[in-house]
């Protein structure tokens, strides 16, 4: 086997197989993160945040599993196309390595291509957690926010009241002792 090829086959693999796997970890550490932060604000529902972490972690690792799998396939499909290709390179060394070269760089251009779609699926996943923790985030400060003015309003209410109630109070003693005198 050629040793350029056989490198580029190696190297390829351990890109595809490390590449599949950075999602999966961010998704679990995000999912991890996220039911830290739920326990920590409510103890009480700590039973149900762990078995929905526990059920993230299971799907996010078929999906891992689900990736590899592919990866695997397609390094197969690599080598498959790799010993096809020095098949032929055998056939054509008498007539030159223009052919060859082509399939090399067919070969190479399908690598980054694959390349390329998985760090866009890993960059998705990860822009997607972001904007997902971002909008709980802005929602639980609207709460907080909706809560301290519903707060400051039932205050302000309630001094209004009280302050009307005494009024009126002080209206009737007086009209009392009016009437007594």
């Amino acid at each position: 086997m050629n040793p350029l090829i056989s490198a580029a086959s190696v190297i390829a693999a351990g890109l595809a197989v490390g590449l599949a796997s950075i999602g999966p970890g961010v998704g679990q550490g995000t999912a991890a993160g996220q039911a830290v932060e739920g326990i920590a604000r409510q103890p009480e529902a700590e039973g149900k945040i762990r078995d929905n972490r526990k059920q993230r972690i299971l799907k996010t690792i078929r999906n891992s599993e689900e990736l590899r799998e592919g990866a695997l396939d397609q390094l197969e499909k690599a080598r498959a196309r790799l010993r096809k290709v020095e098949t032929e390179a055998d056939q054509f060394r008498v007539n030159g390595y223009s052919e060859i070269e082509r399939e090399k760089l067919n070969l190479i251009n399908s690598t980054y291509k694959t390349l390329e779609q998985l760090e866009n699926y890993k960059n998705e996943t990860i822009h997607f957690e972001q904007q997902r923790a971002i909008n709980q985030v802005r929602q639980r400060v609207f709460q907080q926010a909706l809560q301290g003015a519903l707060g400051t309003l039932n205050s302000c209410l309630n001094n209004e009241l009280h302050l009307r109630t005494i009024s009126t109070n002080i209206g009737m003693f007086g009209t009392v002792k009016e009437i007594t005198d």
